[in-house]
This record gives structure tokens, C-alpha cells and sequence, in this order.
């Protein structure tokens, strides 16, 4: 033990804060860590601010490829609803042909030939925008693209079919846009 009376852990406290030769590295040190810090901070502002650039940027690019988008969309709409009434067109000018017909040549025969003419015009466009008419006369009744207005007794067919159509169904792209209006068969 020392003279002083100190445990050897207040010694070596003493001896560490002692200036000496050692305390000139730890000071160089010390300022190498701080120098150190500084740079790895500034690098990391740096880094920060590209990502923070870089963050904008691709927001601005997000926000024009969704108004892009929207503008196809609505171009793309506008296409669609151009042809469909183009074919449509066909129907009208069919229609508007058997209203000019004059009344000599007018005969029962004459106005439902040209209401099948017409009929069979407005179900080719149907047809050509995939448009299926769903007409289940003497199918199962199926609740999903049918609904029953009423039921009726019937011996010649099974329960559940469709025995007569009060108005047809359509369906556009496999979604149904309109369920068939059936009268549908039960038991005796």
C-alpha cells in the first residue's frame, strides 16, 4: 500500500487523471472522434437531403402516372361509349325506316317483319359488345341470374323450372346487369 491511505482503485483514478504523456493521445483522440463525427454527420445530412430528393421526385412521378392513368380512362371510357352508340345507331335508323313507311303498303305482316329486322339488328349489337340475353325458359331456376315474380303448378315439368319469361335478363362481361323476370314451377 501507498503512503496516502487510497485503495489501489482511487490510485488508479489518480493515475488516469494525472496529466502526462498519455493525456496528449487521449486529447488528439478525442478531437479525431469529434472531427469523425462531424464528417459522418455531415455525410448523413447529406444522404438524408439525396433521399429526401430523390422521395419528391418519385412522388411527382406517382402523381403524374395517376393523372395519366386517369386521363386513359376516361379516354378509354369515351372510346367505348362511341361504338356502342354507333351501333346503336343502326337500331334507331331501322326504326326511324319502318315509322316512314307509308301507310298504302302497311300491312300486320309488314310491321312485324320489321320489328324481327330490327330485333335481330339490335341483338347483333348486343352480341358484338358481349352482351348475353339470358332467356331460361325450360331451365332450373337459378336465384343468382333469375328472379321469381311467382310460382304456378305444373305436372309437365319439374319443380323449380321456368316455365314462362315475363322479361329476359342480361348479362354484360359475366356480370349481370339484369336478373330474368320468371314465373317459375311448383308442386301440383
Amino acid at each position: 500500500m501507498t503512503g496516502n491511505n487510497k485503495n489501489p482503485f482511487e490510485e488508479a483514478m489518480d493515475i488516469a487523471v494525472e496529466p502526462g504523456i498519455e493525456d496528449g493521445a487521449a486529447v488528439e483522440q478525442e478531437q479525431d472522434f469529434e472531427e469523425s463525427g462531424e464528417t459522418a454527420l455531415a455525410r448523413a445530412e447529406e444522404e438524408l437531403a439525396r433521399h429526401r430528393e430523390a422521395m419528391l421526385r418519385m412522388q411527382a412521378e406517382m402523381d403524374n402516372l395517376r393523372k395519366r392513368l386517369m386521363r386513359d380512362l376516361e379516354r378509354s371510357r369515351k372510346l367505348a361509349l362511341e361504338k356502342i352508340t354507333k351501333d346503336l345507331l343502326q337500331v334507331w335508323d331501322s326504326l326511324e325506316r319502318g315509322i316512314g313507311v307509308s301507310d298504302e303498303s302497311l300491312t300486320i305482316d309488314s310491321l312485324k317483319e320489321g320489328q324481327k329486322l330490327t330485333l335481330k339488328i339490335f341483338e347483333k349489337v348486343l352480341q358484338d359488345h358481349d352482351i348475353e340475353i339470358i332467356d331460361p325458359i325450360g331451365q332450373p331456376f337459378d336465384p343468382e341470374i333469375h328472379e321469381a315474380v311467382t310460382t304456378a303448378p305444373a305436372a309437365v315439368v319439374p319443380e323449380n323450372t321456368v316455365i314462362e319469361v315475363f322479361q329476359k335478363g342480361f348479362r354484360l362481361h359475366d356480370r349481370l346487369v339484369r336478373p330474368a323476370m320468371v314465373l317459375v314451377s311448383s308442386r301440383i
